[in-house]
């Protein structure tokens, strides 16, 4: 009894753990920016084949909830990722199931020659110029380091960052443990090539 008492607790810290360590990347380097326009960034996750894949299909749908209520006509949605296989580029997936299946009527911009993370944000970069607000919709972890990806390349466009809708309590619940420690695993890399590149 006293074992999976001790289980049951362990388990629900290491959610609490995993939900906070999200809820805390969602918000972090983001700022308030106003202005009327704006952009939502849905990079693409390994998609080799024709039909489109679970994360991705859920990075569609936290791009289009990030876009709010009645501000749809002034925001585009770019999605960004190549071909990885034999099948279409992954923005093209992306943008056919958010204007056929999720009925999205409003603007959307496909950047369809992206490979990793670091070229998503270098090939978005030139469809951002005269936005005022620029959010990143992805799992909290990857979306955080495309951001700290655009601090890198164009720190004038970073400071136009503003939160996405790519973080809700419960969501992923099963599977955040394991997002969180990639995401640790992935940030503590970025921050020692930071100070690699700082000397």
């Amino acid at each position: 009894m006293r074992s999976a008492w001790g289980l049951a607790v362990g388990a629900a810290a290491v959610l609490t753990w995993s939900e906070w360590l999200n809820w805390r990347w969602s918000r972090t380097l983001v700022g308030n920016c106003d202005g009327a326009s704006a952009a939502v960034v849905v990079p693409g996750f390994r998609n080799p084949h024709g039909a489109i894949n679970t994360v991705n299909r859920w990075r569609v749908r936290a791009g289009l909830r990030s876009i709010g209520s009645g501000s749809a006509r002034d925001t585009r949605v770019i999605f960004s990722g190549g071909a990885t296989g034999s099948g279409p580029a992954e923005a093209q997936l992306m943008a056919d199931y958010a204007v056929s299946v999720l009925k999205f009527e409003g603007r959307v911009v496909i950047e369809d020659r992206s490979m990793t993370t670091w070229e998503n944000v270098t090939n978005v970069i030139p469809l951002l110029e005269g936005v005022d607000r620029i959010k990143i919709a992805s799992q909290p972890a990857h979306a955080l380091k495309a951001r700290m990806y655009l601090r890198r390349q164009r720190p004038d466009l970073a400071e136009r960052l503003v939160r996405a809708d790519d973080y809700r309590p419960g969501e992923w619940i099963v599977l955040k443990p394991l997002l969180a420690l990639y995401g640790l695993w992935t940030l503590r890399s970025l921050k020692a090539e930071e100070r690699q590149l700082a000397h």
